[in-house]
């Protein structure tokens, strides 16, 4: 997403209440926060705030504040917090494992799977992705804007990409252990939330799509043959990745994460 596109978007969304803003900065109660240019530039000149408006922040780590806007000056600006609002909470313990997609698909399937409750996201090379390679500072920037629209306390965690191979060579060695539930195009058609219901207990997950024309048949077989992977199949349709992305994690989220409303 480019710069000005961004902010655009961002502008119409606060029109209607208060702004969020992620911040690096620690907050604590009258501590001032210095903001960037660029987040200056866009509360007083984009958004077109005065000194004194009210700015929800968040850090990922000190919970949500009600802040002020201080100190401003024609390119510069500061936030004073306040009062919490929110205690700080994690994201879901679910990773999204995608093969990268071009650009403007990319941008959703990263900002959905925000959205949707992925705490760690991470691009996987695999051998009929048909992206070389991604702009990382441009996936952060879609984690941070889906953070800041939709309540969220926390980034997601983006991972930088790897090859398909090497993440499964170092898969085993996690503590703890992390089973794959990976999107088969080629499994028999059926009840994806049977299959997860099955999956329950077994946690936590990570989920992998493939690329656009699917999973070579060598990554099929080695996904297969590991014991601790699961095959899901999404249904009769072939579905596009960025589509796929938000159908699987929903179902996901729906039979084993935090839409269930309990604790199983």
């Amino acid at each position: 997403m480019e710069k000005s596109e961004g902010i655009e978007r961002a502008a119409e969304r606060c029109a209607t209440g208060k702004t969020r803003l992620y911040v690096t900065a620690d907050l604590a109660a009258g501590v001032p926060v210095q903001l960037g240019r660029d987040q200056a530039h866009y509360l007083l000149n984009v958004l077109r705030l005065k000194e004194g408006a009210p700015i929800l922040a968040f850090n990922g780590r000190d919970g949500e504040w009600l802040c002020t806007l201080s100190e401003v000056r024609k390119k510069a600006a500061s936030l004073l917090p306040e009062r919490m609002t929110r205690a700080q909470e994690g994201l879901p313990d679910i990773w999204l494992l995608f093969a990268p997609v071009k650009k403007a698909r990319l941008d959703y399937m990263v900002q959905k799977a925000a959205e949707m409750g992925a705490g760690v996201i991470q691009p996987v090379m695999t051998r009929f992705t048909n992206v070389a390679r991604v702009k990382e500072e441009r996936i952060e920037a879609n984690l941070i804007e889906a953070a800041e629209q939709c309540g969220l306390l926390t980034v997601p965690e983006f991972r930088e990409p790897q090859s398909l191979e090497k993440l499964l060579d170092g898969w085993s060695g996690q503590t703890p252990a992390r089973r794959i539930l990976f999107c088969d195009e080629s499994a028999p058609p059926g009840s994806a939330l049977a299959q997860l219901e099955g999956e329950r207990g077994k946690g936590p997950f990570a989920l992998l799509i493939g690329p656009e024309g699917g999973f070579a048949p060598e990554e099929r077989e080695r996904l297969l043959a590991r014991d601790d992977t699961c095959a899901l199949s999404l249904g009769p349709r072939i579905m596009r990745a960025d589509t796929a992305a938000v159908a699987a994690l929903a179902a996901v989220q729906l039979v084993l994460g935090d839409w269930r409303g309990d604790d199983g």
